[in-house]
């Protein structure tokens, strides 16, 4: 499962890459700090999923969304944000998953396993 990682806060992506090279056939292919950045690596990398921080700068995550949902049809996407209120936001906007920065990681890890096939 190729994943890339869609936040502008290096720890933050430091975080989900050390959990995510923890487990079994998770690859960590690229990190994103902005919207921009991401759709440069989306071609490249060819990920199965990104994990998209909910405000990462640039577009807004819908706009940015609706991009990846027309370019790249087959990829996933994880929403993650730090408020609470983004859930309903993200979730009717068409993400497949949303999962709060507070949240345990192996909601993070129960999420990716859901949406992507085995």
């Amino acid at each position: 499962m190729r994943i890339l990682l869609a936040d502008d806060q290096p720890k933050v992506r430091f975080a989900l890459r050390t959990l995510l090279e923890r487990q079994t056939g998770f690859e960590v292919v690229g990190e994103a700090r902005s919207d921009e950045d991401l759709r440069a690596q989306i071609e490249p990398t060819r990920p199965d999923l990104v994990l998209l921080d909910w405000e990462l700068p640039g577009d807004r995550a819908l706009d940015t969304l609706f991009t990846l949902r027309i370019m790249y049809p087959a990829l996933r996407v994880i929403a993650l944000s730090g408020r609470s209120e983004a859930r309903q936001a993200a979730l009717q906007a068409g993400v497949d998953a949303f999962v709060s920065k507070a949240d345990p990681p192996e909601r993070l890890l129960s999420a990716i396993r859901r949406i992507l096939p085995a």
